[in-house]
């Protein structure tokens, strides 16, 4: 007769044991990979959104009221709030709408962490906070227009995002006589894919969309990586963008523009001279591309051939 075999209690434990420590290990970068999946479906259908609706306002200015006193106080400020109620609420679904005192109460975290996962940050509360340079009086007045340091007022979707609103409802068009960035951007969106849900990271379930230009508006939504590629030419410049990842890209003129808005939220350096962009300045004149200073943010038409910063996008 053949013995029978079999495990025993002490190989069955430790097998389970085994399985128990793999799944430890292996199931939270599984998640993760699930989550950013998930997370870029959400963002692209956002965007797509967004941009939809912005694209149905005939201009994107001078929404709300915002004064100032003599020493540049805010007397009074209605103008992010008023662009949701009287212009995006038109166009777009919208379930709850909370004023500049009250983000919170639609799901605005009160602190994110930065793209590159260094600093923990607050939540910017209103322009300035954006980035310092967007109030810089020396780069951003012009003759159409100027930047007012309006306060963020928010509002939560039918899909359960939370959206902070900065609005500067003096922006201008495409065609006015400056090159200034500041001037140009007439909202600026933070959304929070899952409200106060964690990680609450920039890059992850938190991100940025802008819309430029009151009449003809384009609206992007850079995806930022979180460090610089190798200094370069424009002309070298996607190919060190590839080097740091296959899914990298050079961004557009525009798309540039919304990170220096970002710039807190990317944590990307205002001292550098200027970052290249993926925009020549036409196709007859391809040895030149725009170019952006971010410690000013000037648009610039830079020689192909200089060789400057380089911040790549996800494509």
């Amino acid at each position: 007769m053949k013995k029978k075999t079999g495990f025993t209690l002490a190989e069955i434990l430790i097998t389970l044991a085994i399985i128990g420590i793999v799944a430890a290990i292996t199931l939270p970068s599984l998640l993760v990979n699930v989550n950013e999946k998930a997370w870029d479906a959400q963002k692209k259908a956002l965007h797509a959104r967004l941009a939809q609706a912005i694209g149905q306002i005939n201009t994107l200015g001078g929404y709300g009221t915002y004064t100032e006193d003599e020493d540049g106080t805010a007397t009074e400020d209605t103008a992010a709030e008023s662009f949701i109620l009287d212009a995006l609420s038109k166009v777009y679904k919208i379930n709850n709408v909370c004023g500049p005192d009250k983000l919170g109460s639609c799901g605005i975290p009160s602190k994110i962490t930065t793209l590159d996962a260094v600093a923990e940050i607050n939540f910017p509360t209103k322009m300035s906070e954006l980035n310092v340079n967007l109030l810089n009086g020396n780069h951003q007045v012009n003759e159409e227009g100027d930047v007012a340091d309006t306060k963020a007022a928010a509002f939560e979707t039918v899909n359960g995002e939370s959206i902070a609103v900065f609005y500067n409802p003096l922006c201008s068009s495409d065609s006015s006589g400056s090159h200034y960035t500041q001037n140009k951007m007439c909202v600026n969106f933070i959304y929070d894919l899952n409200g106060t849900e964690g990680p609450n990271q920039v890059g992850k379930d938190v991100g940025f969309i802008t819309a430029f230009y009151n009449k003809n508006p384009i609206v992007v939504a850079p995806i930022a990586y979180g460090t610089n590629a190798n200094k370069n030419t424009s002309i070298n410049a996607p190919a060190s963008c590839k080097a740091q990842g296959e899914n990298l890209r050079l961004p557009n003129r525009d798309e540039l523009g919304s990170m220096f808005v970002n710039q807190v939220l990317i944590n990307i350096s205002s001292e550098a001279t200027s970052y290249w962009s993926s925009s020549v300045i036409s196709p007859g004149n391809s040895g030149y591309a725009w170019c952006l200073a971010f410690n000013q943010g000037h648009r610039n038409t830079c020689s192909r051939a200089y060789s400057t910063e380089i911040r790549c996008v996800n494509k």
